[in-house]
């Protein structure tokens, strides 16, 4: 199987945190976080942190950790793909976020790292963390699930997601915006799409009876005519984050380019027999990672902690 480079990053930003743990802030709009106070909390986070970036290394994948710092404290610096992206083109973006305890995460010492540590090379910054000061935001490919090849950003609408930026974006970046809205069982708006769906090289997974009636088809349709073998997942398997995954490659001396779907256990769980088999079908393998206290406190999972960094 060969890596389709636009669509398959082989390199990662991962950032260890010092202080995770639950949020009230970010809960009023992440219905899939849990409140705890158990003070082993942040040690059992960094745990899963370090073994999953353990297993993307050992796979081949290029890893960059970055350390989060102590001061600020910065319960959910261990999701960075929601303040900043890497694109093929040298282009980084930063990203305006909803909740102010999440803005000092947004450290010029981690870009520099990234660009020391994977080669990449910054050619131009989009900074749209101005639109903060107007209660606008984009909350990086949380907000933005992309497929590359196509160039179409998939983006539900919330109050993380704002459509007038998510236009902005995709026109500074040429790509075709794909908006529709998307709810919980309770009818409230989805936080992030990057929990709806997943994209990669062959296989989609979305929520498809999470996303408005309006919109479910439009959607599906959009995603078979790139190529996509479109997986349905249920609003259960949903919320044992089967929808927040991403697909890395890495390059093997006897096997060539590698595909490697990432996700976590809880996801792995939760997935009827058939699906798994499909995904399995479209990678050359599948990283079931445990991160099941992160998910807990922190409302997200493997996808939310990796942010891809795309090289020429």
């Amino acid at each position: 199987m060969s890596v389709t480079a636009s669509q398959v990053s082989g390199a990662i930003l991962m950032v260890r945190p010092k202080n995770f743990g639950f949020n009230a802030e970010t809960a009023l709009t992440n219905r899939f976080q849990r409140a705890g106070a158990d003070a082993e909390v942040g040690l059992q986070a960094r745990m899963e942190f370090d073994a999953l970036a353990a297993a993307l290394s050992a796979e081949g994948v290029t890893v960059c950790v970055a350390e989060d710092s102590e001061e600020p404290r910065k319960p959910d610096a261990v999701f960075p793909n929601n303040w900043v992206s890497f694109h093929a083109d040298g282009t980084v973006v930063l990203y305006p976020m909803q909740a102010v305890s999440r803005r000092a995460e947004r450290r010029s010492a981690i870009l520099e790292q990234v660009e020391r540590d994977t080669g990449f090379r910054v050619r131009r910054t989009l900074d749209l963390t101005h639109h903060e000061k107007q209660g606008r935001f984009l909350e990086g490919t949380g907000s933005l699930v992309l497929d590359h090849v196509a160039r179409v950003a998939y983006a539900c609408r919330s109050p993380r997601t704002d459509e007038s930026v998510a236009r902005e974006w995709a026109a500074e970046l040429d790509y075709s915006l794909e908006l529709f809205d998307a709810a919980d069982a309770a009818g409230a708006p989805i936080y992030h799409t990057n929990v709806v769906m997943c994209v990669g090289s062959r296989v989609a997974l979305v929520a498809l009876d999470n996303i408005a009636a309006a919109d479910r088809g439009r959607v599906a349709d959009r995603l078979r005519s790139s190529g996509h073998d479109v997986v349905g997942i249920s609003d259960a398997e949903m919320n044992a984050f089967a929808g927040n995954m991403l697909e890395v490659g890495s390059w093997d001396e006897h096997l060539g380019d590698f595909r490697i779907l990432v996700m976590s256990r809880t996801a792995r769980r939760a997935l009827a027999p058939e699906k798994l088999a499909r995904l399995n079908a479209s990678v050359d393998a599948v990283l079931a990672a445990p991160v099941d206290v992160i998910e807990r406190h922190g409302g997200g999972s493997v996808r939310c902690m990796l942010a891809e960094v795309f090289l020429r």
